[in-house]
């Protein structure tokens, strides 16, 4: 099946030469532009991608409400693609936000050629793009912010089993599967079932916002 990718950065060179490397593959068609926020909700939902490669800081309207509006969208919407946020070398204050609306990941600007075309079929698959390393910087920017516990988080938390809490917990962590398994003494695909029960049972997207909750509902602590 053929991956639906729009393209959303103020640069028009940055545009073309990221639709000139996603066009080349066989697999992935560029079926729109957008050279900010506000358009590219437009172009979002006339064309209906699978993948909205959508830059952070943008004139008009930026990438994070312009996320907020097409993972979001008003009664009578019902498509809502995927949004992979692109970035610079430092975390912006905006991924976690964008994450918190939805976003199923984000990629460095400077990445390889090879990443990018990996993260877009990484993120039209269901997956997170979401590094360990990263969910290390994200849990580091969330304890300079540290919210309060959301109590309705903590009471949807309730329904998990231990195991999974723990499987949560060590997510939040910045954890990869195979750290999960060594530390829990478990196969790597019995990892994976569990993460995908605690998802489900949380109703949360992908490991991103399985982060997000971890912190928010209070069971892992900034600086444990």
């Amino acid at each position: 099946m053929t991956i639906r990718v729009i393209i959303v950065d103020d640069q028009a060179m940055v545009r073309a030469g990221f639709a000139a490397l996603l066009a080349a593959q066989s697999d992935i068609d560029v079926v729109g532009e957008a050279p900010d926020g506000r358009q590219a909700v437009d172009v979002s939902r006339g064309t209906h991608p699978d993948v909205v490669l959508m830059d952070v800081r943008m004139p008009e309207m930026d990438g994070l409400e312009a996320a907020r509006r097409i993972l979001d969208p008003p009664p009578g919407v019902t498509h809502r693609p995927k949004v992979l946020m692109l970035t610079t070398f430092d975390v912006d204050d905006y991924v976690y936000e964008a994450l918190r609306a939805g976003a199923s990941g984000f990629l460095l600007k400077d990445a390889p050629p090879a990443d990018l075309i990996s993260a877009v079929r990484i993120v039209a698959a269901g997956e997170a793009l979401l590094a360990p390393s990263v969910t290390r910087r994200l849990i580091a920017d969330f304890a300079r912010q540290r919210p309060a516990p959301r109590k309705n988080f903590a009471a949807r938390r309730s329904g998990l089993t231990p195991r999974e809490t723990e499987v949560l917990e060590l997510i939040a962590r910045g954890l990869s599967n195979q750290e999960i398994a060594e530390s829990l003494v478990l196969a790597e695909q019995t990892v994976k079932t569990h993460i995908g029960r605690v998802l489900a049972k949380l109703g949360l997207r992908d490991r991103a916002q399985a982060v997000i909750f971890a912190y928010e509902s209070g069971l892992v602590t900034p600086g444990q």
